[in-house]
């Protein structure tokens, strides 16, 4: 209890209704200004006799005269049914009405200047209290956590729980906000669901610029900076659980129409299987790569990237079949056949073989590393990325996520849209290692 304050905004609102109320209920009213006012005490269900209602006469109006009955403490937080009986002629009613007006603009205005969030500057929305004592937006509380655990008033620690949509909120405020300021209410969700959805309808898929994915294989990751831990809880938060992965454009090389972006223009479409969230704020991701994109337009959302995509997808099978047709139809040499068949695949040129040829080609290799114990194809490796698969259409991704080298040569599959094309890639790259040609540093 030592570590819990004072709520502060309440405490403000009680002095702005003292101020307001208190003056108007000073001043003098007519006698033809009394209003008789009724109650049903807190806890009463069982019907609505005469002797569960209590009743009161007072000036001032409805405004002026509850608060009275509450300063004199008869009439509790907690009552139910409060109705009004007044007798009034038109002119009464209509001065009366004036003067409820007057207070009521009074009130609000007041009001009004004690409920800006002071993180976004805007009235509070979803109104979370700090053990400390002061209220934010429940996302900028979220906010607040990203980058630090210290109150940005007080600079008390919080204390609070990352995952801050499951702390209920301030309900003394949130009814007085939604009662007295329904429209900006109204305004600041619509403005809230804009922001998140992104710069436009079209930029709608958030991008985390980190390491290179492919479709179908795991990706991990550990989420610590504040502007990814927005994105992700937003991600989580929208149902949706998908985001792109995209990597570094270290060298600086023009992204097509994108011009020298800090990202390149081909990236991996993930979707999150497992998210923990730690104490800390920071979260495990465990996600899913679904299918590959191109960049068409990006902008920069709350610190981290969003872009408008194209999806990229492979040709057709048949497209397949007779891209393999053309290219192994072109004959080899004037050798003949039983000379072909002593030399070794590799000394074909790989656009002469077949499909099947190009993938047993990294098959083998992958075979002949793992009887070599290659530490890249130890058990806790394959127990991530699964055993090698046979089939054409995965096997390039999974080679791609197991094999140590480098990201620029790795990323040259993503752009391809055809099968046969990316198990070429993988035949030169197996070639390259097993010529001792391409040195690969013990870091990768």
């Amino acid at each position: 209890m030592g570590d819990c304050g004072v709520d502060v905004l309440v405490s403000k609102l009680v002095d702005v209704f003292e101020q307001v109320l208190g003056d108007f209920a000073g001043q003098d009213v007519s006698e033809g200004e009394g209003i008789t006012v009724r109650w049903k005490r807190a806890g009463d269900d069982k019907g609505s006799e005469e002797s569960d209602v209590e009743t009161a006469v007072v000036k001032g109006g409805r405004l002026v005269g509850t608060y009275s009955l509450v300063k004199e403490g008869r009439l509790k937080y907690d009552v139910q049914e409060v109705t009004y009986d007044e007798v009034r002629s038109s002119e009464e009613a209509q001065k009366c009405d004036e003067r409820e007006n007057m207070i009521l603009g009074e009130l609000k205005e007041l009001t009004r200047s004690e409920l800006d969030c002071q993180v976004c500057y805007a009235l509070i929305l979803d109104p979370l209290t700090t053990p400390c004592g002061h209220t934010f937006c429940r996302k900028c509380v979220a906010r607040i956590l990203d980058h630090s655990n210290l109150c940005p008033i007080c600079r008390r620690k919080l204390g609070m729980s990352p995952a801050v949509r499951l702390i209920p909120v301030n309900k003394m405020v949130s009814g007085l906000i939604d009662t007295l300021f329904a429209d900006q209410v109204a305004e600041r969700r619509e403005a809230s669901t804009r922001d998140e959805i992104g710069l436009d309808d079209e930029k709608t898929l958030p991008l985390f610029v980190c390491t290179l994915s492919f479709p179908t294989m795991p990706t991990f990751l550990h989420v610590f900076e504040p502007r990814y831990r927005l994105m992700m809880r937003r991600v989580m938060e929208n149902g949706g659980r998908k985001f792109g992965m995209v990597i570094f454009n270290h060298s600086g090389q023009p992204q097509g129409e994108l011009g020298r972006t800090q990202f390149m223009q081909y990236g991996t479409l993930l979707m999150i299987d497992r998210f923990e969230l730690l104490p800390d704020g920071r979260s495990l991701v465990s996600a899913v790569g679904v299918s590959r994109f191109k960049i068409l337009d990006w902008g920069v959302l709350d610190g981290y990237y969003v872009a408008k995509t194209e999806r990229v997808d492979d040709i057709s099978l048949a497209e397949e079949e007779s891209l393999e047709a053309r290219e192994t139809a072109v004959p080899l040499s004037t050798s003949s056949s039983s000379e072909a068949e002593e030399n070794s695949s590799a000394e074909v040129p790989l656009d002469s073989l077949s499909t099947q040829q190009l993938l047993q080609l990294g098959l083998d290799f992958v075979e002949k590393r793992r009887r070599e114990a290659a530490p890249w194809l130890n058990q806790r490796v394959l127990t991530a990325y699964g055993d090698v698969p046979t089939d054409p259409a995965r096997f390039p991704w999974w080679f791609a996520s197991v094999l140590p080298i480098s990201v620029e040569e790795k990323y040259a599959l993503l752009p391809t849209t055809s099968v046969r094309e990316r198990l070429k890639i993988t035949a030169r790259w197996v070639r390259k290692l097993e010529t001792m040609e391409w040195y690969v540093p013990a870091s990768l």
